[in-house]
């Protein structure tokens, strides 16, 4: 067990993404956003947070950072392999913030590649079921 409680992934992901401007900055990101400018104000973000938040983004994998302009040097923000994995757990999150959170009709809406209004669910990558509340249990190192 770690000194702070429970070993955990999702503990160890909250380190790195766990904080809102730092996902609402991988949010723009993910959607095109790609300069400092362009992030600041599509979050709301105070300039000093937001450069806080996106070095440690870069320092974790999650973005990369590329020069655009060399006088004065400007960078842009792109996201990683780690990055992009991150898109499906922000559509899920968007998805449990309209059912649950928002109020009136969401703000955003997703279309699938295939036309379809996207509704995120998580499946059983074996057998496609599903995964809800109840139909997973904790397997402990060790055991098979």
């Amino acid at each position: 067990m770690a000194a702070g409680g429970r070993d955990c992934s999702i503990a160890n992901a909250l380190g790195v993404i766990g904080e809102r401007w730092s996902l609402l900055a991988l949010r723009e990101v993910l959607l095109g956003e790609r300069r400092f400018d362009q992030i600041a104000r599509n979050t709301g973000a105070s300039r000093d947070i937001l450069a806080a938040r996106l070095r440690t983004l870069v320092d974790r994998g999650v973005l990369t950072r590329q020069l655009y302009e060399r006088h004065p040097p400007r960078y842009e923000y792109l996201p990683t392999e780690a990055g992009q994995a991150l898109a499906p757990i922000l559509l899920a999150l968007t998805d449990w913030g309209d059912r649950y959170v928002t109020t009136g009709p969401p703000p955003t809406r997703w279309e699938h590649d295939c036309g379809a209004e996207l509704e995120p669910e998580l499946v059983c990558r074996h057998c496609h079921a599903p995964v809800v509340a109840g139909s997973t249990r904790l397997l402990r190192l060790g055991q098979v």
